[in-house]
């Protein structure tokens, strides 16, 4: 039995995708490139280029690279080398989260992010899905805000789906309380836990445009007759036109020259007046049917 891989799906989406595949070729290669003097990444270079990618790229592609579920180390491992961490997350030693928050609180963009992302992500015992806000998605971009600032946020290993701040609270002291909340804000956050774990299953659930449109259970026979006839003749009326009227892509190929319709498609040689001519009649068609329905 094949195993799917999401995070590697991800990666193959994003590089069909010209805007994503060109920023993340650019943080990937800016994070891995050593400087000349030390032989080390360029930090800031690494998260500015992340910025860019997580500010431009849609949320339907950063969102499936950093949070694809895994069931395995391997897939977990290329989620976790998402943000290319030993240049953006990790460092020999680990510093004291006071000390990255007070960084963080001196860069405006820093501080109104991490603002945002403990609203969004505020947990509640009384919400029903553990957040305060009641919003996955609102949280989860938050989260992607943070990355590429001092307080990056990252998975710390690559058997759990725990996330934190390269940061410790072991020599914190008199603010040992503020440091642990702070970071309990990822490690213990239950709106955040949640958000990770159930990203990719909303997608599954979400109603399509036939179902959000049907009636409802408690609906009349009558009231389903007396709106479903009308719709089901435009849908049809819809689709006779669709092959009549050429398409505002089909437009653009013929301003350029260049036609992608195979041989049997409608002839591009058509004269509008013969186009608008055979739509007339298809409307008229059509309101002599609902006309006829309406007695």
């Amino acid at each position: 039995m094949t195993t799917v891989n999401r995070c590697l799906d991800a990666a193959k989406a994003c590089n069909v995708d010209d805007v994503c595949q060109k920023l993340r070729t650019e943080y990937v290669s800016t994070c891995i490139k050593p400087t000349a003097k030390s032989g080390l990444c360029n930090r800031p270079k690494c998260n500015k280029a992340l910025r860019r990618f997580f500010d431009r790229v849609p949320a339907d592609y950063t969102h499936e690279l950093l949070f694809c579920p895994c069931t395995d180390t391997a897939c977990a491992e290329r989620r976790r080398q998402t943000i290319v961490p030993s240049c953006s997350y990790e460092s020999a030693e680990k510093p004291n989260c006071i000390t990255q928050i007070k960084i963080c609180n001196a860069d405006y963009v820093c501080r109104s992010r991490l603002a945002q992302f403990q609203y969004d992500c505020e947990p509640s015992e009384t919400s029903a899905n553990g957040c305060k806000q009641g919003n996955y998605g609102a949280c989860l971009l938050a989260y992607t805000g943070l990355i590429g600032s001092t307080i990056t946020p990252n998975y710390i290993d690559n058997s759990t789906s725990s996330v934190a701040p390269w940061c410790s609270c072991s020599a914190s002291w008199s603010q040992r309380e503020d440091c642990d909340h702070f970071l309990g804000s990822f490690t213990t956050n239950i709106c955040l836990q949640n958000a990770l774990m159930t990203f990719g299953r909303e997608s599954g659930q979400q109603p399509t445009v036939s179902q959000a449109s049907m009636p409802s259970p408690g609906s009349s026979s009558r009231e389903t007759r007396s709106t479903a006839s009308p719709q089901e003749t435009i849908e049809t009326m819809r689709n006779i036109l669709d092959t009549i009227i050429p398409t505002q892509a089909l437009g653009n190929e013929l301003l350029v020259g260049q036609s992608t319709l195979p041989s049997n498609s409608f002839p591009i040689s058509a004269s509008p007046p013969s186009l608008m001519l055979q739509a007339a009649l298809c409307l008229l068609l059509l309101l002599f049917h609902l006309l006829n329905n309406g007695h």
